[in-house]
């Protein structure tokens, strides 16, 4: 018998990102994430306006455009702010992401990075991060996948590499400028008949 899999998310598809700790508990929901591409490792979405919702219930909608990028062999997903005075980085250390029909979901691990758009480079929650690993006893196999994936991560951020290129975020930004005008141009045809 062959089993029912859901299809991939295609481009211009929405879809929500639950992001959860380690002790199971949803910590955080983004609502109507665009797809930009998949692919067998990763998945590139753009939050624009978009709904979050904390775990204590409280709602509040992104105030830029981002660019979000999550792939099943890192253990970070990087969110691209595309603000006025350039752009700045959120990186999430957390487990590589699963999808499924309900949502893209992950394993938040506490520990960020920040990249302001003047290029400074902010390590964040380094203390909910111990607080979280000795409460929730997080193995050591994790602590040491995470520790090596900070050193990835700092890496691609001196580089320039991936997400954290410029070419990157005019590539996947433009690419979003036109499925937009490809979306109005489809509701507009459907109007007229």
């Amino acid at each position: 018998m062959v089993k029912d899999t859901p299809r991939s998310p295609r481009e211009g598809d929405f879809i929500t990102i639950k992001s959860y700790k380690h002790d199971g508990h949803l910590h955080r929901t983004w609502r109507d994430t665009m797809v930009l591409k998949t692919t067998e490792n990763a998945l590139i979405g753009i939050n624009n306006h978009t709904l979050v919702t904390e775990d204590d219930n409280r709602k509040w909608v992104t105030h830029e455009p981002a660019i979000v990028y999550f792939h099943k062999k890192y253990w970070f997903n990087v969110i691209a702010m595309i603000r006025k005075d350039g752009i700045s980085y959120y990186s999430n250390l957390a487990s590589p992401y699963v999808l499924d029909k309900e949502a893209l979901k992950y394993i938040d691990y506490d520990l960020d990075i920040k990249v302001t758009s003047s290029g400074n480079k902010i390590l964040l929650d380094a203390d909910e991060y111990v607080d979280h690993s000795q409460l929730w006893e997080y193995p050591d196999e994790v602590k040491d996948i995470l520790e090596a994936h900070v050193k990835i991560l700092k890496k691609m951020i001196e580089a320039g590499e991936g997400p954290f290129s410029q070419g990157y975020i005019d590539l996947w930004y433009s690419r979003y400028l036109l499925i937009l005008e490809s979306q109005k141009d489809e509701d507009k045809v459907q109007n007229d008949q």
